[in-house]
This record gives C-alpha cells, sequence and structure tokens, in this order.
C-alpha cells in the first residue's frame, strides 16, 4: 500500500497515522511520473486536480486551461489528496466512504 501526498499536509497526516503500515511517498520531492499520472487522470479525471486548494487560486486562467497532465506535472500539489494505491486500486481523500473502501481492498488483500 501506498499514500501519495504532502508531508506537510493534514489529511494526509490523519491517514498516515490510520494506515502505519503502508509506504508514504511525498509528491512535492518525488512527483508522479507520467504512467502513474495518466492511471490517477483515467482513475478520477478532472476530480484529480484540487480546486480549493492555493496553488489553484494562484494560478491565472491560461494556466488553468492547460491539459490535465501538464498542469499536474508542473504543479504535483495540485493533486487532490491524499491518493492511496491498494494493489491496484486507487483512492482519493480520506472521507469516511473512501477509508471504508480502502479497509475493504486491504481485506480483499
Amino acid at each position: 500500500m501506498m499514500i501519495y501526498g504532502l508531508s506537510t499536509c493534514d489529511t494526509c497526516r490523519k491517514a498516515r497515522a490510520a494506515l502505519p503500515d503502508a509506504t508514504f511517498r511525498d509528491i512535492r520531492a518525488q512527483p508522479l511520473d507520467a504512467t502513474e499520472l495518466q492511471k490517477v487522470l483515467d482513475t478520477f479525471g478532472a476530480a484529480a486536480v484540487n480546486r480549493a486548494s492555493t496553488t489553484w487560486r494562484n494560478l491565472d486562467e491560461a494556466e488553468r486551461a492547460r491539459p490535465l497532465p501538464t498542469l499536474l506535472a508542473d504543479h504535483p500539489t495540485l493533486l487532490k489528496r491524499p491518493l492511496i494505491r491498494v494493489g491496484d486500486r486507487l483512492f482519493q481523500g480520506w472521507t469516511a466512504p473512501v477509508q471504508a473502501a480502502v479497509r475493504q481492498a486491504m481485506a480483499d488483500g
């Protein structure tokens, strides 16, 4: 299991505390590669972008209009987080439904 996020993100810290056996990868220090990013976009589409973030609010309209793979590659902190990989499944966020789905995926092996 892998948690992708930011070490400074409170939500990521909560996920890490709840999933102590997961490996953590800070996406600022180690951004997603093109293949990983494409899987995220295939799974979540435009919902992969955190439009409530400070980074998003600081972008101008031209920057926001760029293709998502390029935008997220250039600004990894725009990724909605945490991103959690259990096997081949991806989960985004740390809401109660996501927590239940992650626990179920872990139980399923």
